[in-house]
């Protein structure tokens, strides 16, 4: 089988692995028993092909070509949440962990159009109940408990609607649109400026990373003879 060019290729190599989504790409074995005579040909020719691209790549690509791949190309849920978590731990950048994670996360999934992304219906804060001035509290006012009980009752519900809003049948992941403010990923108040240098510079390496890996797809894939010509 021929691919139109190193994209199609690794779209395809790691939309088989969904395919077969139980337990990973090694469709081999049932494609070829499932033809006791003649030749192995249409869907299951071309699934065949596509794992054994599958295979090569895995084999042949680095840990960060290869995740960077899977990361931004693959449908597979689980495959595609571990590749942007390993991502955050080599991608250059002085942001602090939690944007780099969203930063990472959002460029690996990109916010869907409207009508497709869901909203998290976020509960505002409770307003604290306020001490009386002649209260006689000591070590501390006998309220602030339960303003800090209200307030983590918030959290846990914001936290609730948000893992609802991402819930989704299927392989696709679907981000709550929280996710793509920026004012989310840091707690530190820094200007909207850095917030977008960083974003930015997080985005650019992560591109550079997938230009990289398609390059070494593209030779490998030459090699074996498997492109019909066209550049990447």
């Amino acid at each position: 089988m021929n691919y139109q060019n190193v994209v199609s290729a690794v779209v395809r190599a790691l939309a088989a692995e969904t395919i077969n989504s139980a337990g990973g790409c090694n469709v081999e074995p049932r494609v070829q028993t499932s033809k006791l005579k003649g030749e192995i040909s249409g869907k299951d020719a071309a699934l065949l092909a596509d794992c054994i691209v599958h295979k090569l790549l895995h084999a042949q690509l680095s840990p960060r070509h290869w995740n960077a791949l899977v990361a931004k190309y693959s449908t597979h849920r689980g495959r595609k949440i571990d590749s942007i978590g390993r991502l955050v731990s080599v991608v250059p950048t002085p942001a602090p962990k939690l944007f780099t994670q969203q930063a990472v996360l959002v460029w690996a999934v990109p916010e869907q159009k409207k009508g497709v992304q869901r909203v998290a219906t976020q509960a505002r804060p409770v307003k604290p109940l306020e001490c009386a001035e002649d209260c006689g509290c000591k070590d501390g006012c006998k309220l602030e408990w339960r303003n800090r009980a209200a307030r983590q009752a918030v959290e846990r519900a914001n936290a609730h609607a948000r893992a609802v809003a991402e819930q989704r049948s299927g392989e696709m992941i679907v981000l709550a649109e929280s996710n793509y403010d920026m004012a989310n990923w840091d707690s530190q108040g820094l200007t909207e400026r850095t917030y977008q240098r960083w974003n930015k510079a997080i985005k650019d390496s992560l591109e550079s990373m997938v230009d990289e890996a398609l390059v070494e797809a593209q030779h490998m894939l030459e090699a074996v003879g498997v492109l019909s010509g066209e550049a990447a």
